[in-house]
């Protein structure tokens, strides 16, 4: 039996990951997490109950949390972060100290634990500058030079603090003789993805009756990618051998759809009467983006299902009953 921990298992992406090894592996899975964004509900709680998961509460940007947890895993998945564009804009300063603390400690304590591989999850904003400053290639393969923008503009301190992790990573994973294989995540997107995001965002503006409704960004484009195909493209990343000092673009270059189309969507599936007015996206945010999954498609079998109005109407119809039935709107 395989042991897995996951920091940051019981975020978005974390617990979707969770749920399918726990339905299908024999795996023996620890969560480790301080719930600032993934939230102990009902979803996470049945799950730990019925597969018998461990669950490690702590704060892991201080270093002694990380001894509430065994010294030796076969697979460990690197998730935790503060991610989301309000949160860059919020608490850009919490943000660096709490993403550079995660990854900065996680990496010295495999340098003394016995893990055999890692998934270190990063994200196409990392590149964000490259497509704007060199109108860079579209979709955008995995050798694309990282760059920011504006180095002092507090969206990209999440994009700075995935660079980061990203060179610490692959480096300490040479060094110290684990494993590592890098993901870029492109705008993954389904339910229980918490409140910071722009599908949860939208849907609670509707649900106000917003008229009219500003449609920012309108004429930019994104590739969305759904939450069970961002989890099997993670899950083939850690098991498909040989792929050790790898990066790959997990999303779905299928639809590069403009902003404007999705918003109208949404209203479609709400109902919506109303008028809409149209606004420039805000400072920082990238034009296009699409990557290219060439790669993780030829070297780990990679193949996204999910269409992305049928995704979508799945989001939005768990926000709606969620929001509707009195959920909480945490973070």
């Amino acid at each position: 039996m395989k042991k897995v921990l996951l920091i940051g298992g019981a975020g978005f992406i974390g617990f979707n990951i969770t749920k399918f090894l726990a339905e299908n592996r024999n795996y023996e899975i620890t969560v480790a997490d301080n719930f600032f964004r993934g939230k102990m509900d009902v979803l996470l709680t049945d799950l730990v109950d019925k597969y018998k998961i461990r669950v490690v509460n702590a704060d892991f940007t201080n270093a002694a949390s990380f001894d509430q947890l065994d010294k030796d895993y076969d697979q460990v998945y690197m998730l935790a972060a503060v991610v989301g564009v309000k949160y860059t804009e919020e608490i850009p300063n919490e943000l660096i100290r709490i993403n550079a603390f995660l990854a900065l400690n996680t990496l010295e304590w495999l340098k003394t634990a016995q893990c055999k591989k890692v998934v270190f999850t990063s994200t196409s904003e990392c590149y964000a500058g490259t497509i704007e400053a060199f109108d860079y290639q579209v979709p955008t393969p995995e050798s694309v030079p990282l760059c920011i923008d504006d180095i002092t503009h507090p969206r990209f301190t999440y994009a700075v603090t995935k660079m980061l992790g990203e060179s610490g990573f692959m480096n300490y994973s040479k060094v110290f003789g684990f494993e590592c294989t890098i993901v870029r995540y492109h705008n993954v997107y389904g339910p229980r993805m918490g409140f910071k995001h722009v599908i949860p965002q939208v849907t609670q503006r509707f649900l106000k009756k917003e008229d009219p409704f500003k449609i920012y960004g309108y004429d930019q484009t994104r590739s969305f990618n759904y939450i069970d195909d961002a989890v099997n493209g993670t899950v083939l990343a850690m098991e498909t051998p040989d792929v050790s000092g790898e990066i790959f673009h997990i999303g779905d270059m299928t639809d590069e759809l403009k902003i404007e189309e999705l918003i109208k969507y949404i209203g479609e599936l709400m109902d919506y009467k109303g008028t809409y007015e149209y606004e420039s996206a805000p400072s920082g945010s990238v034009s296009r983006r699409c990557p290219d999954i060439s790669k993780a498609q030829k070297m780990l079998g990679y193949d996204p299902k999910t269409s992305w109005k049928v995704g979508v109407k799945n989001t939005i119809e768990w926000y709606v009953n969620y929001i509707n039935t009195g959920g909480d709107v945490f973070e």
